[in-house]
């Protein structure tokens, strides 16, 4: 006897439409190289009935395998079999922190069909499982450049992303919000109970969840990149109230507002050290075809506006926002640097401390978590840009790449970016489920 599966009518619809969107859609014109720089090129926006989707299935290593270093550096794991590794801390005796989680339940966040299908291929690409929700604390006792001892330094989280040091008070970004827990050096664990400083954007949407971290010089103010709640505020602009920013919170007291908006999901920060200026990585929007729009790093300015959703780099108008603000385009400031279109440039931090080769000397490290929205795929490395008295200049040297095997399969995909004590680049792979250290010689 023959069997036969029935599925629901809607079920049908939405494997046809998974079978749909996987590979559809139209491919970039214009080089890689296009979309790189002070001034990338900017193509007229290509919207299709049905959005670009390529998306790379995570598989995770072979035995034995890793990326590829750039030439003069080699890469080896630093620590393994760790659960979706995002971000990562560096304390000041040299131990590692990083952060095991994955986005929280967001039962309002793409409804229907096409939120159906985004879940899919969201897990497809390796996310969208349980969030561990703990900070794991690695220590290499030997300097081997290999963790040798680990622990848990922080349990029963919220998705938590970002984490800062201040003296004693440590400070975590969760989803919701940024806690506070006392620590002593050399302490590998915290029991005690956190206080809350400030809550975040969240809820039941919660678009972008990741939320950053990081202190001001003086240690007086903490910074927090909070997504935008959308691609283009099509779920209405009054969802994304102090989303798409970054925000000032007096450490303190928990009083806080926006530093600097129209960012889309700015995630990485770092200080720039012959400016002094915050610097940030954004992922800008999706769906208007695979040259745009850029990702981009750039400084941020005290009360700057950067054009998320009415215009992109500067003052090109998203004509797909409804009703239009051109007094918002009009001030909207143009990013310093672009690293591709598509390619999810997620981690940020300076080359201050690192032990590479000279190139890699004056700069940020960026990584690249890798497209969906694009044919072909880009991204899925870790680059650096060189700075020449505080600013960008030329193209971008690759630190780490070979994260794509060679049917086109995710073995892994970049996240966190931090130099380590002893000069090391450290990279956290959510897919490999490892970190990564890059080091001097081949």
């Amino acid at each position: 006897m023959r069997e036969y599966l029935i599925y629901p009518m809607a079920s049908l619809f939405a494997i046809a439409a998974v079978t749909l969107l996987v590979g559809c859609g139209e491919s970039a014109k214009l080089p890689d190289a296009a979309g790189y720089g002070p001034a990338p090129k900017l193509p007229a926006p290509h919207k299709t009935m049905v959005p670009t989707v390529h998306v790379a299935p995570a598989k995770g290593w072979d035995n034995g395998k890793a990326p590829t270093a750039a030439q003069g550096m080699r890469v080896a794991a630093f620590a393994d079999q760790l659960e979706h590794p995002r971000w990562l801390y560096v304390l000041p005796n040299g131990d590692v922190l990083v952060a095991e989680t994955d986005a929280p339940p967001k039962p309002d966040d793409g409804k229907g069909i096409k939120g159906w299908v985004m879940k899919m291929l969201m897990k497809r690409a390796g996310s969208n499982t349980p969030s561990a929700n703990r900070i794991t604390l690695l220590r290499d006792t030997d300097g081997d450049g290999v963790a040798d001892q680990r622990s848990v330094f922080l349990q029963n989280l919220n998705s938590p992303f970002g984490m800062a040091l201040v003296g004693e008070d440590f400070y975590v970004a969760n989803t919701d919000a940024v806690v506070r827990f006392r620590y002593t050096a050399g302490q590998t664990s915290i029991t005690e109970p956190g206080q809350k400083v400030v809550d975040l954007p969240a809820g039941p949407l919660n678009h972008h969840w990741t939320k950053n971290i990081i202190a001001s010089p003086d240690g007086s103010k903490l910074y927090v990149t909070v997504g935008s709640n959308s691609n283009v505020a099509e779920n209405g602009i009054d969802k994304e109230a102090g989303r798409a920013a970054i925000w000032e919170v007096d450490r303190q007291s928990g009083q806080h507002r926006i530093f600097a908006s129209g960012l889309r999901n700015p995630n990485g920060m770092a200080w720039e050290p012959t400016t002094k200026a915050l610097w940030t990585s954004v992922n800008e929007r999706d769906e208007i075809g695979s040259d745009l729009v850029p990702d981009y790093i750039t400084s941020v300015r005290d009360g700057g506006f950067y054009g998320w959703p009415y215009s992109y780099y500067g003052q090109h108008v998203d004509e797909r926002v409804k009703p239009p603000a051109p007094d918002m385009v009009a001030k909207a400031i143009i990013p310093d640097y672009a690293v591709g279109a598509h390619t999810a440039a997620l981690g940020l931090t300076g080359a201050t401390g690192n032990s590479l080769p000279a190139q890699f000397q004056n700069g940020m490290f960026v990584s690249q978590h890798g497209s969906w929205n694009r044919k072909p795929r880009a991204g899925y490395k870790v680059i650096f840009v060189q700075f020449d008295q505080g600013k960008p200049v030329g193209a971008p040297l690759d630190v780490l790449g070979g994260f794509l095997d060679n049917e086109g399969n995710a073995q892994g995909r970049p996240v966190g970016v931090a130099i380590d004590k002893r000069g090391g680049l450290l990279v956290a792979d959510d897919v490999g489920n490892r970190v990564w250290r890059v080091s001097g010689g081949s």
